[in-house]
């Protein structure tokens, strides 16, 4: 299966594509990941990204494709994928086709934005470890600390403004994407505000596994 996920910033997408991953037996791709491994490996449009992520610019829509296109031309990619993070505005989506880049279905997880706020803005973890918390849902030890004795803090991007503010460029910008798929009949969508059972058990009644 050659797989979109979609959604907002705390949908869940990074918990739901390592299930599918070890379901599907289909590598998850994500361009961070990608843009990093071809400069890492010097590949030409690795060098080109990197001219732009060193000048402190943002990578252009057919070098990020073209990156795309050549992770997903590799031999563990031949069964299917899903694309992670990508692609993000409607011309990352017609760069796509335009590479001949087919996709069989486009997942998208859909949360209220109060409840992406309350989820994101919970968040904890530690300074030291890693270990996550959330006020909620794993709350920090009474002590305050983690359980490896570290300092549990919040991330400057989980802070309330921060999360409305990429919120908003994920409904002006990436969002769209939705309508462009749906056209083309290859959109599901699902409810994404239970626990993480309940929305796998849903992920997996709307692709049909």
């Amino acid at each position: 299966m050659k797989l979109i996920l979609l959604g907002p910033p705390g949908a869940g997408k990074g918990t739901q594509a390592e299930v599918l991953t070890k379901k599907l037996g289909v590598e998850t791709i994500s361009t961070g990941v990608m843009l990093r491994a071809a400069m890492r490996e010097g590949t030409e449009l690795g060098k080109l990204a990197a001219q732009y992520i060193e000048g402190g610019k943002l990578v252009p829509d057919d070098v990020v494709v073209g990156i795309v296109k050549e992770r997903l031309s590799q031999d563990d990619c031949k069964n299917g994928f899903i694309l992670d993070g990508f692609p993000r505005t409607i011309a990352q989506a017609e760069a796509l086709n335009d590479a001949g880049v087919e996709i069989d279905k486009v997942l998208s997880l859909e949360v209220d934005d109060s409840v992406i706020v309350d989820r994101l803005s919970g968040r904890r973890e530690c300074k030291a470890c890693g270990t996550p918390y959330h006020i909620k849902n794993k709350p920090v030890p009474e002590n305050g600390k983690c359980v490896c004795g570290g300092e549990v803090i919040q991330r400057d991007d989980d802070n309330e403004e921060t999360i409305k503010n990429r919120l908003k460029v994920y409904h002006e910008q990436t969002e769209p994407i939705k309508e462009y798929y749906a056209a083309q009949g290859k959109v599901v969508s699902v409810d994404s505000e239970g626990t993480v059972e309940e929305t796998t058990a849903a992920v997996d009644k709307a692709l049909g596994l």
